[in-house]
């Protein structure tokens, strides 16, 4: 059997440099390259370790550890024990989720045959199951699931942020209550241009039963002050709660937003609750979030009330 210590070696040196860089991406720690790069070499000399035989010992779990250990302290540094120790705990998670990740697509791509084939019967009775996964399987699908466990953490952590700014939200109208998700928009400056009020968008569909069946699937198609002039005459409980906002859009013109006046507006932000009467909620005909995390916009003026006695008394 042919050896090649130089590959072993390089293959060993790009994969520790990337589990390293990821853990800094993921903790958002700056290292230097060289701190990366020296760190990268410690490890792959390591692995170049196992082929001198008077240097087995150094392949126990002690040894192991210790090297992550001096591994981490080069890349990163020692700020603080509570760091230190949540750097570690991401690099393990890290390489468990990598290794993880190649067992799992080397389990997918094996025939029946092949898992027979790895099957020992043990002295005992039993059995065991001898894994074999190829150096180059392993170096041409590491990157791919390293590629993987960076989109999932990216998104994990756009979710989280995402869910500080979203609040439970309750519009009563004529003694119907609808509750969403809302996603607080500080950047949200939509008002009705004659009175001030602040206009808070909501998906049209929470409202089907309530609204004209022939508005249906138009809002998005058709002018707002074409769908108010089509009610003018017939009969419609809210008619007289129905206002026409204008607002601009990204990169369109002037457009014009039907509205409701509601009765009362509550909002729940964490641990707080905003009370609000003066407030259009603002019609929108398509979806407001592609994976339903939300169903309105709230703007942010209607989370500066929050007593409900004060609100019933204005």
């Amino acid at each position: 059997m042919v050896v090649y210590i130089d590959l072993i070696f390089a293959a060993n040196l790009l994969i520790d440099g990337i589990l390293l860089w990821l853990t800094g991406w993921m903790l958002k720690l700056r290292m230097p390259w060289w701190r990366l790069c020296l760190s990268a070499l410690v490890g792959a000399l390591y692995v170049v370790m196992m082929f001198v035989p008077d240097l087995s010992f150094l392949y126990t779990f002690v040894i192991k550890f210790g090297l992550s250990v001096f591994m981490l302290w080069i890349a990163f540094g020692f700020v603080s024990l509570q760091s230190y120790l949540r750097t570690m705990g991401a690099f393990y998670m890290i390489n468990f989720a990598a290794a993880g990740g190649i067992l799992g697509i080397h389990y997918l791509l094996q025939s029946s045959g092949d898992i027979w084939n790895g099957i020992m019967f043990t002295a005992a009775g039993g059995y065991a199951y001898r894994i074999k996964i190829g150096f180059w399987f392993i170096l041409a699908i590491l990157p791919l699931v390293l590629i993987c466990f960076k989109m999932v953490n990216s998104s994990r952590v756009k979710r989280e942020r995402l869910e500080t700014y979203i609040g439970e939200v309750e519009v009563e109208i004529g003694g119907v209550s609808v509750v969403c998700s809302g996603l607080l928009d500080t950047g949200n400056r939509l008002y009705d241009p004659l009175t001030r009020i602040p206009v808070m968008v909501m998906e049209a569909s929470l409202w089907d039963g309530h609204l004209p069946a022939t508005w249906k699937g138009r809002l998005t198609q058709d002018g707002a002050d074409r769908l108010l002039l089509e009610t003018d005459g017939q009969s419609f409980a809210w008619q007289d709660r129905l206002r026409l906002v204008p607002y601009r859009g990204v990169n369109r013109g002037a457009s014009f937003m039907l509205a409701l006046k509601p009765d009362l507006v509550t909002i729940k932000l964490g641990e707080d609750t905003f009370y609000s009467k003066r407030v259009l909620i603002g019609l929108d005909g398509g979806t407001l979030s592609g994976d339903g995390a939300y169903r309105a916009i709230i703007h942010p003026d209607l989370t500066q009330t929050e007593s409900k006695d004060a609100v019933m008394t204005s």
